[in-house]
């Protein structure tokens, strides 16, 4: 990239499709490609002013009228569990965590399957193939990484044993974006769900890394609500990024729209051609700030 392409990178929106949470109502993206030796620099930056990663796309909801998507990080450096964190993460003690590269494996994916064909069976990624995973996970052009997550075995032999959780993550300078996250929904028992965001925290503070990014959060939606059990955590609102008080955030204007964040429905259709979509003016948009990954 020039130095004027990563100042003001080329966006572009979507036209507007039916909303995947609210039947009747419309949504909007605004994204632009991540691409070139600056893509990390790209992507973190884009990421602190509310964007999320998709393949080799940056984008954040633009929807009219509409700003109940609010993006939330946890404060990983400052957080303690509560009794209930505790106790999932003592219910899953017998788990060995192991970093990898992004590189799709078919057990990956018939576990990816279990857990749309039960959590997202109308979603957009529902009738994803192996190929179609093996993009999203591999066709990264950020620092991206695969967390696994297997029960011990008998010899405590990590790579043999059952795969139950699978968490693909950016690795940014200041913590970790969880991008995409699936697991057994067999194990109800064990919240898995939570365990993974618990994990990542653990993970930013041995790094000593002060975020987990989450993505989007929505005071209305119940499906959201599980995000704003782990604080200390921010939020991001017109002045910057601010401490979240009591787990709320003021009532957003316009529309009510339940809010993505490492959920299933609609990520592929932002892998599309940008000849769809009209080029936004570069006002539109922040500067994107430049500056080496720390």
């Amino acid at each position: 990239m020039t130095d004027q392409s990563l100042q003001f990178p080329r966006f572009f929106v979507t036209a507007p499709a039916p909303c995947p949470y609210l039947p009747g109502r419309e949504e909007r993206k605004v994204f632009t490609e991540l691409v070139g030796a600056d893509a990390d620099d790209l992507s973190e930056a884009l990421g602190r002013v509310g964007f999320r990663r998709s393949q080799t796309v940056a984008y954040r909801p633009a929807c009219e009228n509409c700003n109940a998507c609010v993006s939330v990080r946890v404060i990983a450096s400052e957080y303690v569990p509560s009794s209930s964190m505790r106790r999932v993460l003592k219910r899953n003690a017998d788990v060995i965590v192991s970093e990898v590269e992004s590189i799709a494996t078919m057990e990956q994916y018939h576990l990816l399957k279990r857990y749309l064909g039960t959590r997202h069976a109308d979603g957009g990624m529902a009738d994803m193939d192996f190929d179609e995973y093996a993009e999203m996970v591999e066709h990264s052009p950020v620092t991206t990484r695969l967390f696994e997550y297997r029960l011990k075995t008998a010899d405590g032999d990590a790579p043999k044993g059952e795969l139950i959780a699978t968490c693909l993550t950016d690795i940014l300078s200041d913590g970790l974006s969880m991008v995409y996250s699936f697991y057994d929904i067999a194990l109800p028992e064990r919240g898995l769900g939570n365990y993974v965001i618990l994990n990542h925290t653990e993970l930013a503070q041995q790094r000593e890394m002060r975020y987990v990014y989450l993505g989007y959060w929505i005071e209305q939606s119940e499906k959201m609500r599980y995000k704003t059990r782990f604080q200390p955590m921010e939020r991001l609102g017109p002045g910057g990024w601010v401490r979240m008080q009591s787990g709320t955030v003021a009532q957003p204007t316009g529309a009510k729209k339940t809010g993505r964040s490492t959920n299933a429905n609609g990520m592929r259709r932002l892998a599309v051609s940008n000849k769809q979509f009209s080029t936004l003016p570069s006002e539109s948009i922040p500067p994107v700030p430049r500056g080496g990954r720390k």
